[in-house]
């Protein structure tokens, strides 16, 4: 049985396959448009799924859209006809075209030739499947948090076997990740996604606003509410473009600059206020963040968590679940975004609608396009690059010989990663141990902002050794606490807080990036590397001629693209 997951019409579309209940393929359509969270319909990414199965589209047996217009409909027409309600809030609530039309459409196929069932699955259902079937719990506390999905914000579910129960959610006009883009564009970071700029620059300041920022957003009754005379999302509405790169207009009122002040313009100077303002923004998000955990816990009683959505992307919040002893186990869905609603919406239908079993854990996210050497030194000779094809008994303990003499390493292999992290598949490594690489990185590379931090990676059998915390972290969602005596020797992963997003490897799920960690530990005494994603202010690259350019453009020295080994001649 095949089953197409589709996030489409949205920021970070993307398609996810199951067959027989299993993930054979998932990604996001930015990595193969190269457009950042590309939204519309995600046609190549459905085009790599298929073909990853060796499928076609008349082979699908169900679509899943991870959007229901029908959804919470008696709730949108009370709001509209109870209140001011913005210009467009219906539109599209009466009723949605067949998915299958917009698939033949983007495969240039006729529709008639679909046979496959097509189903809705509410956007918050969808987060909260991605969560809790592939989470290898039998039963826990499920949750789902973001800005807005088919007029819900934030929804409680119970998991037990191949079932979910919801119960209790947040509608609109209250969102906690709305209040949190609210924020970012006050703090001048105005492109869609760039809430992750600060909770990064959160760690800078103090939460001296704290109490100012309690009027914007506040806990009531096991949940919140937002202050909405800051928002004008329920009044004027908000602009939002979904097609190609998503953008959205102003969220927050004029109030908010009442209260706060003159808002920062994007490029201007980071003055302490708007580090005061990132930090008692975070501050706000987890006094709410933990009242919702504490409301799974409590309509559960569940020692373990499984959260989803765009919220669950705030890994600093997310590494303080476990001390503060709600939950033993968490498991967050290392697609937690938008991205993550096309494989839960995919789960949704197999085990919720169809009744079917669970037999998926997952483990890994390593569900994207992989390429052979073959293609690799084909395109390399084209290029005219000159490199080497190295075994990896040779090639590992050159490429760790490089990274401990300063040298950055792009490190290409195996299949793409599923969701926004980079886990050793596309990944920019470097020494942990020089404190000048950070800002090195930000600068010559990455050519980001010099506040934000990068990650450590090291075996799982050493995070022990180097962090507070030692549960499995493989998907890097969690920042947990350095140990002070650790804090000296990796400078360049420490972030001024202490901290750190780490990533956990094993040689089971990845043993080329594991073998490499642990000879880089073997040389130099710190088996830990810097690891950041594979890019330079686009989305992470997906083929090896996208690395070959961002390797050819950047400052990097060495490529790895599987087991061919290419270095920059040194500058004269």
């Amino acid at each position: 049985m095949l089953i197409l997951g589709i996030n489409a019409y949205h920021g970070d579309a993307s398609a996810a396959l199951l067959v027989d209940g299993q993930l054979v393929a998932a990604a996001e359509e930015e990595r193969f448009s190269r457009i950042k969270h590309c939204a519309g319909f995600p046609r190549l990414a459905v085009e790599y799924c298929l073909g990853a199965a060796g499928a076609r589209v008349e082979d699908i047996d169900h679509i899943a859209i991870s959007r229901d217009t029908r959804a919470h409909l008696g709730d949108k027409l009370l709001y509209a006809l109870t209140r001011r309600s913005p210009a467009g809030l219906l539109k599209g609530s009466l009723g949605a075209s067949d998915p299958k039309v917009h698939l033949g459409a983007a495969l240039g196929v006729d529709p008639k030739r679909i046979r496959a069932a097509s189903h809705n699955v509410e956007h918050h259902r969808a987060h909260l499947a991605s969560a809790f079937f592939p989470s290898g719990f039998d039963e826990a506390a499920v949750l789902s948090i973001d800005a807005f999905g088919d007029f819900v914000s934030t929804m409680w579910a119970r998991g037990r076997g191949n079932k979910l129960e919801i119960l209790r959610h947040v509608g609109f006009p209250h969102s906690l990740g709305l209040f949190y883009s609210g924020l970012t564009q006050y703090l001048g970071f105005p492109k869609f996604g760039d809430e992750y700029k600060v909770m990064g620059l959160s760690a800078y300041g103090q939460p001296d606003l704290l109490d100012k920022l309690r009027q914007v957003v506040r806990v009531k009754d096991g949940a919140f509410e937002l202050g909405l005379e800051y928002f004008q999302h329920h009044t004027k509405g908000i602009a939002m473009t979904w097609e190609g790169e998503p953008r959205y207009g102003p969220i927050h009122s004029e109030r908010l600059i009442d209260l706060l002040g003159p808002a920062r313009s994007p490029k201007s100077p980071m003055e302490d206020r708007f580090m005061a303002v990132a930090a008692s923004t975070q501050a706000a998000f987890e006094e709410v963040y933990f009242e919702l955990l504490a409301t799974a816990k409590h309509l559960t009683g569940s020692p373990r968590l499984a959260l989803a959505g765009g919220c669950a992307y705030n890994s600093v919040a997310a590494g303080k679940i476990r001390p503060k002893g709600l939950f033993d186990d968490v498991f967050i869905q290392p697609a937690a975004g938008d991205a993550g609603t096309s494989f839960g919406a995919a789960l949704y239908v197999h085990h919720h609608k169809l009744d079917n079993p669970r037999g998926f854990q997952q483990t890994h996210s390593y569900f994207g396009p992989a390429f052979s050497q073959e293609t690799i030194d084909e395109l390399l000779r084209k290029e005219q690059v000159a490199f080497e094809t190295l075994p990896d008994e040779d090639l590992i303990p050159r490429v760790a010989r490089a990274i401990s003499e300063g040298k950055v390493v792009g490190w290409f292999q195996g299949r793409m990663e599923y969701g926004p992290r980079a886990l050793g598949n596309r990944s920019i490594l470097c020494d942990p141990r020089r404190p000048d690489i950070k800002d090195a990185m930000n600068e010559r590379i990455k050519r980001r902002e010099m506040f934000r931090p990068f990650a450590p990676a090291l075996p799982l059998e050493r995070v022990g050794d180097y962090f507070e915390q030692t549960s499995p972290d493989p998907f890097m969602v969690k920042v947990y606490k350095i140990k002070p005596e650790r804090r000296a020797e990796i400078p360049a992963v420490t972030h001024v807080d202490g901290t750190g997003r780490l990533q956990t490897v094993t040689a089971q799920e990845n043993p080329r990036y594991h073998a490499l960690l642990s000879e880089f530990g073997r040389q130099t005494g710190t088996p830990v590397l810097l690891n950041t994603s594979f890019n330079a202010s686009e989305p992470i690259v997906c083929t090896p001629k996208e690395a070959l350019d961002c390797f050819l453009r950047t400052k990097m020295d060495v490529l790895v693209l599987e087991r061919a080994y290419l270095e920059r001649a040194p500058a004269l």
